[in-house]
């Protein structure tokens, strides 16, 4: 069974699901890949994974890095989640791009290299927006290329954690 809960953040209303023991799903309501069935689909419920979402996300728009993730399970394909693994590693308050998370997954394979547009594909799938950190991913110019949740909210997650946004890496 699938459930969901519904957390109002400083950036809009935030959709959460869970299988009943982990967090499945993270996304602004509306955002580009949202599940428009989740609702349908879904239960809404009262959840321990619920509730340790809530408290990292508190933690997190009141501006403190939080110390804990609550437990996820990805529902992706194995490209995604070895993606979404290096997402993970990305440090709060730094970023990183494509083409290096490309090199990482291509060295992690063996392989000579990894096509950074691939990896943008799999970051721009994300089910776990935020606390898997795919708005920590810039461009290798250091642009702020696309985010699901919208370039502002991109912007503003940042912003939280105390990375200054020039106008020249805002021009995508």
């Amino acid at each position: 069974m699938n459930y969901i809960h519904h957390y109002a953040s400083p950036l809009g209303r935030i959709a959460l699901a869970s299988d009943g023991e982990a967090l499945t799903g993270l996304w602004f309501d509306g955002q580009k890949h949202f599940p428009h069935n989740l609702a349908a689909e879904s239960t809404e419920a009262e959840l321990p994974v619920f509730t340790q979402t809530v408290n990292w996300l508190d933690a997190y728009f009141s501006g403190k890095e939080p110390d804990f993730i609550p437990p996820l399970n990805l529902h992706t394909t194995p490209f995604r989640r070895a993606v979404c693994e290096v997402l993970l590693t990305i440090p709060y308050g730094q970023t990183m791009t494509y083409g290096k998370i490309a090199g990482i997954l291509a060295e992690q394979r063996g392989i000579q290299r990894m096509s950074a547009q691939a990896v943008g594909g799999a970051v721009g799938h994300n089910p776990i927006a935020i606390i898997i950190p795919c708005h920590r991913v810039i461009g290798a110019d250091g642009s702020l290329t696309g985010y699901a949740g919208g370039l502002d909210r991109k912007i503003k997650l940042l912003e939280y954690e105390g990375i200054i946004i020039s106008d020249q890496h805002n021009q995508r």
